[in-house]
């Protein structure tokens, strides 16, 4: 299997820079993907609105505490949208923002990565 380019650069500013555009850029995503159950959340979303309670039970054994605080903490990121109906009783949704859809491929990548190293669990 051919190596990627950045893993041989022997100079560490090189391989930074090929992999980051800017410094902060990879720390800017890890602040919003990179708490548990984040990608988990996002993944749920992916497939189209939910209720809190529709991704408490597809996430696994999330806190309901835990998960309130992700979904705000991703609504103040601008990844999703929560949406209120006034209804009895009320509905909340959930829907990824277009900020939100891009992370799906970073998602996506990391599914491969899964797979690939750690297939058993998958």
């Amino acid at each position: 299997m051919k190596t990627p380019t950045v893993a041989r650069a022997k100079d560490p500013l090189a391989v930074q820079a090929s992999l980051e555009p800017k410094v902060g850029c990879i720390a800017g995503a890890m602040e919003i993907i990179g708490n548990k159950w984040t990608a988990l959340i996002l993944r749920d979303l992916a497939i189209g609105s939910s209720r809190f309670c529709t991704l408490e039970k597809t996430v696994g054994k999330i806190n309901p505490r835990t998960l309130s605080q992700r979904l705000d903490d991703l609504e103040a990121h601008g990844i999703i949208t929560k949406q209120t109906y006034a209804e009895v009783p009320p509905r909340t949704e959930y829907t990824l923002t277009p900020k939100g859809y891009d992370l799906i491929p970073v998602l996506e990548a990391m599914a491969t990565w899964g797979d690939k190293h750690f297939n058993t669990n998958c």
